[in-house]
């Protein structure tokens, strides 16, 4: 099964490039089935650093809750509506299935056939004799059910009604027999009697078919050329020819067309409280009128579950939509411990308090003697210079100083100039939208049963913000709405100046207790503050809490 490796939600540069580059060092050591994943697109700064890296982006995943799609039986025995029961039941015997999907000429799904209904195909009519000696079939396909052969055929691939008759009684009341069925219907199956097979032929019935391993003699054979009646030879004795042409009804009036079929993208979760309110036994899974597979109640009992790693972040509130519904079997992570991580089993669990969780994945990749290539070593170093503003942020560790100076001799770039360059492009503020520029790198959190969010974006110098400060505390305000949070932050960090702006869509209760200059309502200068996890985080936390402690 496919291990995903996902940084978090509104993903930054460094949950993209350390989810490339351990997805890449559990290749080439544990896990060759690892796959690096996003669950949101890159911004500008993340697709410059993958570009100059020329590492291709991870696939944006935005729900790994498992679908049909995932878990449905690919390997479909179908039939076709001109196929008979004979060969559709023997392949239904052989592979143990109680139904089986029928699908058209163009491998669409047509509709659904039950062993029951085809039994019922094959033996409707009951004590109604009339009823009951009805076939509709081929010629071609009668032969092939009675593994005989054609002694004269005509029209022998035509769909018909025929009506089978047995000849042996008297040929006088054989005779008398034949006269009550129109000619042209009747499939006469005779034993090597030439009393029944001469009245049959000069009656021009459909075709005759001899059994017992015999053959028309010359003469009878060319009256029935004379008279247009096919004849068929089957080795096998009468009774069971007999059974066998009625084995050789083919299948189309036994197709339930009223069935139901579920999509391939329909979450599993969905797919099990449609399933087990039905009585149908399997169910086709489509894309359009495409059959992808089949499902069974039972396939949906123990459905398998996605595997995932994730990494920088350990807080579902952050993680892909439906982590809740995976097996999450580690974490490479530099944050503070969330708690609202769990797992059915025990995991491996890797936080460190370093500056980027790409200093962790290189650290992993130099612990065990793994040289990456130039393009995953500049993946990471991407991820440390954004998270750590190349080593100024107060979050930077003579680890990620360390790391960032050993990568340095796998990339064919100079480190030093290639952050300069990474932070002049990508200007949110002269990019994007204010909805996407709140959104862009955005984590929420919970504290004492407050819900709140902190977007940070990085800026060379302000001046963009002034001109777009009331758009962007409109879009602040929305984003809050949207998720149903009491509030929403936006920290405008200044590369230049090592400071910050903070913007916030509203001011929770003791926020008074603030130890920043407010310009104006709900605008704070924050200076030296540049690290969302290690400073405004650790600040919020604190403020939500002297709220609630009495006074």
């Amino acid at each position: 099964m496919t291990v995903h490796v996902f940084g978090h939600r509104n993903p930054d540069t460094d949950a993209i490039c350390s989810a490339l580059a351990y997805a890449d060092f559990l290749r080439q050591t544990t896990r060759p089935d690892a796959v690096a994943a996003c669950c949101g697109a890159p911004n500008e700064r993340t697709e410059f650093a993958l570009r100059q890296a020329k590492v291709t982006m991870p696939r944006i995943i935005m729900d790994v809750r498992p679908e049909l799609d995932d878990i449905c039986n690919r390997e479909v025995i179908f039939a076709r509506p001109t196929d008979v029961f004979y060969d559709v039941y023997k392949l239904m015997n052989m592979h143990g299935l109680r139904s089986i999907p029928i699908l058209d000429d163009d491998d669409c799904l047509i509709g659904l056939a039950t062993l029951l209904d085809l039994l019922e195909l094959v033996f409707r009519g009951g004590v109604d004799a009339g009823q009951a000696r009805g076939v509709r079939s081929t010629l071609r396909s009668i032969v092939s059910v009675l593994g005989g052969h054609f002694q004269h055929a005509i029209s022998p691939d035509e769909t018909e009604d025929m009506i089978v008759t047995v000849g042996a009684m008297s040929a006088s009341g054989f005779t008398e027999r034949l006269s009550q069925y129109p000619a042209d219907r009747l499939l006469v199956v005779s034993g090597d009697r030439p009393t029944i097979q001469l009245p049959a032929l000069e009656m021009g019935v459909r075709a005759l078919v001899v059994t017992g391993g015999f053959e028309l003699s010359s003469g009878l054979l060319e009256l029935a050329r004379n008279r247009g009646v096919a004849v068929i030879t089957s080795d096998l004795d009468t009774a069971t020819t007999t059974m066998r042409i009625k084995a050789a009804q083919i299948i189309e009036d036994a197709i339930n067309r009223d069935f139901e079929a579920l999509p391939a993208k329909m979450p599993v979760t969905t797919a099990k409280q449609q399933i087990f309110r039905s009585s149908q036994p399997v169910f086709p899974v489509t894309d359009g009128k495409k059959l992808v597979g089949v499902l069974s109640k039972s396939d949906l009992v123990t459905p398998p579950r996605p595997q995932l790693v994730l990494v920088d972040h350990n807080e579902m509130g952050q993680a892909v939509e439906g982590a809740d519904e995976a097996d999450i079997i580690e974490v490479l992570d530099h944050h503070r411990l969330g708690g609202s991580l769990k797992s059915t089993g025990p995991i491996k669990f890797t936080m460190d308090p370093v500056g980027s969780t790409c200093t962790l994945v290189a650290r992993q990749f130099r612990q065990a003697d793994l040289s990456p290539s130039s393009g995953i070593a500049l993946c990471m170093a991407s991820g440390i210079i954004s998270d750590t503003l190349y080593l100024r942020s107060p979050t930077t560790t003579d680890v990620d100083r360390e790391m960032l100076e050993w990568l340095q001799t796998f990339c064919n770039v100079s480190l030093e100039q290639f952050a300069k360059d990474f932070f002049q492009v990508g200007s949110a503020l002269r990019s994007c939208p204010p909805d996407k520029v709140v959104r862009e790198d955005c984590k929420q959190f919970e504290e004492g049963g407050t819900r709140f969010s902190i977007s940070q974006i990085e800026e060379i110098g302000l001046d963009l913000f002034w001109q777009r400060q009331s758009e962007l505390a409109k879009a602040l305000s929305g984003l809050a709405a949207e998720h149903q949070l009491d509030f929403s932050a936006l920290l405008i960090t200044d590369i230049s100046s090592n400071g910050s702006l903070l913007l916030m869509s509203r001011e929770p209760d003791g926020w008074d207790e603030i130890n920043y200059p407010q310009l104006e309502d709900n605008l704070y200068k924050l200076d030296n503050v540049v690290s969302r996890k290690k400073q405004l985080l650790p600040l919020i936390s604190s403020l939500l809490e002297s709220a609630t402690i009495p006074s």
